[in-house]
Parts: structure tokens; C-alpha cells; sequence
């Protein structure tokens, strides 16, 4: 989800007279406030759409500009409940973030971030007055002119691992306290992650949080990359770091109460979905592709770590 083809066309926002006209020629993406669900349709080539509709086609709503396309068409979305249209289904990022193209990956994601930011919004928390949306979309104003604009708050994530190549390679992974074991019995296990702290570099927060998690010191730390994030509003700081394997694990047992080293063979057998942990009896499986923590194991078990 950290691909866009957006032209975000920032400096249109305030020109009431072009986004009226770019309403009337645009499309646009609703999104469900009610999960961040929009429309999709499946495509020949195996891939997913989202379905955009003809202004005039779009449910009546408070009106967000996302940006311009490559073909010059403006791009919107309005939160409302999703219409029914034959041939197609309701989805949500983490359903089929890999599957899109890059323009709706960007699409999906600013919408469902503007979507969510908007909806907790709607009084200001400096003065406890209502606010209204204005710019398009990107800001909200309350009766006494005080502005807010979308929130974005900074968090890490990091893969653990031991820094040896080739198969005896591993990788430490935790399952978090609150993540549910799946229907199919499938327990999830991902990257460590955590909030950068007022005060704090991204860097520190990866210290601390693998400190606070699983108490295993860090030997060397590289920054991977980052992705947005919207649930509810995030931005994912990507790391890789080494580590001892023969560390003790102490548990912080709020925040994670299982983790283990895992080696290479173990990591593609989770991709494949036929992994089960020999002590446990486990079924275990990876965050969903679309994430930066799949992107960062999987860059981890091709050996392109740093």
C-alpha cells in the first residue's frame, strides 16, 4: 500500500471554481464508514478494481478531492453506504491491498484514511465546537476559524532477525495478545510494532519496543521503508534489525504472549500456509501480503537486508 500514481494536486484545493468543475467531470470511490469497505470487481488478469462512479452517480455526501489521475480526470470520495451494483463486492484493504493496481492502492488508501479522520473529527479538541469539512476535503474548521487537518501518527515496525544468510537464517516473530486465532485455527504471527513516543526517533521507539516486547537488545538496525497505514491513521516506519538468537525471550505478556525464532524454510513454509509449529502443534501463518511486515519478511527470506 505504499504505491501511488496520484497527482495529489494540492494547490487546487482551496479554488472552489475548479473543484466544481472537476466535480462534475470526476469520479468517485465510496467508502463505508462503517469498516472502510468499498467497491470492487474482480479482473481477467487475476487482479481486483475498485469501482468508481460518475459524479452524478454518487451518493450524496460531504465531497473529499484525492487527487488528479494520469488522464486528467479528478478523483474523489464520499463516506456513505456502498450502493449495490450487480458484479461486484465489498471489500476492504487488508482483503485485496495486494491485488490492486498501483493508482487504486493509493486511492483505496488515502480515502479510507481521510474517511477515518473525518469521522472522529467532528468537534474540535481545542474549543469542543463542531467543525465543518473545507478544502476539499483536507480540512476541518470550527465556528471561530480554528483549522485541523488529517492526522498521521508515526509508528515502527521491525523484523528481527540474526543477520546469517542462507537457510539457517532466522527470524523472530510474535503473535500479539490481542489478535484473535482465526476460524480456521490459524494463529498469526508478524513483525514487533509500536508508536513513536512524543520526544522519541523512530529509531529509539524500535529499541524500546523490542526492549518492552520480548527484552532482547539490538545489535544493528536499518530502515527499510514506509507505508500508510489507515487504521485508524497510521504511518508505518519499516526497520530491520539483528539480534542474538540465544537471547532469552522475556515476554511482555500485555503486548505479546507468544513469540519464537523462526528459520527460513519455516517462513516459506508459512507463505505456502503449511507451516505447523513442532512443539506447539500450531498452525501458524504471516500478516496479510499486502502489509509492510510482509514486505519486510519476505525482503528477509530473499537475503536483501542490509
Amino acid at each position: 500500500m505504499a504505491r501511488s500514481t496520484l497527482d495529489r494536486s494540492g494547490l487546487r484545493r482551496r479554488d472552489e471554481t475548479w473543484l466544481a468543475e472537476a466535480w462534475s467531470r470526476g469520479l468517485v470511490l465510496v467508502v463505508d464508514p462503517r469498516g472502510g469497505r468499498a467497491l470492487a470487481e474482480d479482473r481477467p488478469d487475476g487482479g481486483v478494481g475498485l469501482v468508481l462512479l460518475p459524479a452524478a452517480d454518487a451518493p450524496e455526501a460531504e465531497r473529499r478531492f484525492l487527487g488528479v489521475d494520469t488522464d486528467g480526470t479528478a478523483l474523489w470520495s464520499v463516506s456513505a453506504p456502498l450502493p449495490e451494483i450487480e458484479g461486484t463486492r465489498a471489500v476492504t484493504l487488508r482483503d485485496v491491498g495486494h491485488l490492486l493496481d498501483a493508482r487504486d492502492a493509493g486511492l483505496l488508501t488515502t480515502a479510507v484514511a481521510l474517511s477515518n479522520w473525518h469521522a472522529s473529527h467532528g468537534f474540535s479538541p481545542r474549543t469542543g465546537l463542531a467543525t465543518t469539512a473545507v478544502e476539499a476535503g483536507w480540512v476541518r474548521r470550527d465556528a471561530d476559524g480554528n483549522d485541523m487537518w488529517p492526522r498521521t501518527d508515526p509508528a515502527m515496525i521491525v523484523l528481527v532477525h540474526d543477520g546469517v544468510a542462507g537457510p539457517d537464517g532466522r527470524c523472530l516473530l510474535g503473535h500479539n495478545a490481542t489478535w484473535p486465532v482465526g476460524p480456521d485455527g490459524v494463529t498469526r504471527f508478524s513483525c514487533l510494532a509500536g508508536y513513536v513516543e512524543p520526544g522519541e526517533s523512530a529509531e529509539a521507539a524500535v529499541l524500546r519496543e523490542v526492549g518492552e516486547e520480548v527484552g532482547i537488545p539490538l545489535t544493528g538496525l536499518t530502515y527499510a521503508g514506509s507505508q500508510s497505514w489507515p487504521f485508524p491513521g497510521s504511518l508505518m516506519l519499516g526497520f530491520h534489525a539483528t539480534a542474538d538468537p540465544a537471547e532469552p525471550i522475556r515476554l511482555d505478556p500485555e503486548e505479546i504472549d507468544e513469540a519464537h525464532w523462526f528459520t527460513r524454510e519455516d517462513i516459506a513454509k508459512m507463505i505456502a500456509g503449511d507451516y505447523v509449529h513442532p512443539d506447539s502443534g500450531v498452525r501458524m501463518s504471516l500478516p496479510m501480503r499486502s502489509s509492510i511486515a510482509f514486505y519486510l519478511i519476505e525482503t528477509w527470506l530473499g537475503g536483501f537486508t542490509r
